[in-house]
């Protein structure tokens, strides 16, 4: 006998997105790491299986459960205000592989200026295409606004690595270990204003509990940029400030000294079970909608 549907709303998210812990778990089941392995014709099914269910029209024999599979991979790959399919690397499921290998090897190669330089730039190039890919559609950024934010937040991040690198010389290595970390968090608080600073120049749709629109509020642009910018510090936090100590005592056991061609792999495996844990936490930190009004305060990244 197959289930009645009639009042089953897909846009309802399956945990209260009122709470810390059910916007964790939402955030848990659409940053999963593996539907980056679904195929393109998969997540074509899971789009019209989506759509359909919008319309009220559902083919004989749909089960629920089908219903939030398809949800699960629609919101993981699909932009929230286009309904168009995301590029892989963009979207926020890819944060894990591919802020493990970046942030791992930020961390084992931070001793020399190029190897600084190279991957501070590889990490910027990377924030950039995840901004560019979840940008707010409301909001339109210009190509000059976005290659003026990467510039200047690759500039940032380098400069920062490099002087602090140079002032760090004579200070405990530990202390080195650090530098990527705040460099990180420095681009981070100059990328993402300038790269949505249209928002805060003409502000962000402001709804009532109706979703009726009711205005622009600038106010609110700079509320949700500012959570932005927290959760992605935080997001990088955990695993950038702890994993150096980790490795600063570890390096120092003689076995890990025999095997130091492996310790970047290493390094990257563990900045991976950190980001599998802080992704979600860092985007559940923040209801995605104000609590007196409705409106798009931090969207995903």
């Amino acid at each position: 006998m197959d289930a009645d549907l009639s009042g089953f709303d897909i846009d309802a998210p399956s945990w209260d997105q009122h709470t810390f812990l059910g916007r964790v778990k939402h955030f848990f089941n659409i940053t999963d790491p593996r539907t980056v392995l679904v195929s393109e014709q998969e997540l074509d099914w899971a789009k019209a299986m989506v759509e359909k269910s919008r319309m009220g029209v559902m083919p004989p024999g749909t089960h629920v459960e089908q219903l939030l599979y398809a949800k699960k991979l629609y919101d993981s790959a699909f932009h929230p205000d286009t309904g168009e399919k995301m590029n892989v690397i963009g979207r926020m499921s890819f944060q894990v592989p591919g802020g493990m290998i970046i942030t791992g090897f930020m961390l084992q190669f931070y001793r020399t200026m190029p190897a600084v330089i190279f991957w501070q730039w590889v990490n910027q190039s990377f924030n950039a295409l995840v901004n560019y890919t979840n940008r707010n559609a409301a909001s339109p950024t210009s190509l000059r606004q976005m290659a003026l934010s990467y510039i200047t937040a690759t500039s940032t991040a380098v400069a920062t690595a490099v002087g602090m690198n140079m002032l760090t010389k004579k200070a405990p290595p530990l202390v080195g270990r650090w530098v990527p970390f705040a460099a990180v968090a420095a681009a981070n608080c100059v990328n993402i204003p300038m790269m949505r600073q249209q928002e805060l120049i003409q502000g962000i749709c402001v709804k009532d509990r109706n979703h009726n629109e009711i205005g622009h509020s600038r106010r609110a642009a700079a509320i949700g940029i500012t959570q932005v910018v927290i959760s992605r510090i935080t997001m990088a936090a955990p695993g950038m400030i702890l994993l150096p100590v980790i490795m600063e005592r570890l390096e120092k056991l003689r076995f890990m000294q025999k095997v130091k061609v492996l310790h970047a792999p290493l390094q990257v495996m563990l900045c991976g079970c950190f980001l599998i844990f802080m992704v979600p936490v860092a985007c559940g930190l923040f209801p995605q909608k104000c609590s007196v009004v409705s409106c798009w305060a931090s969207p995903v990244f």
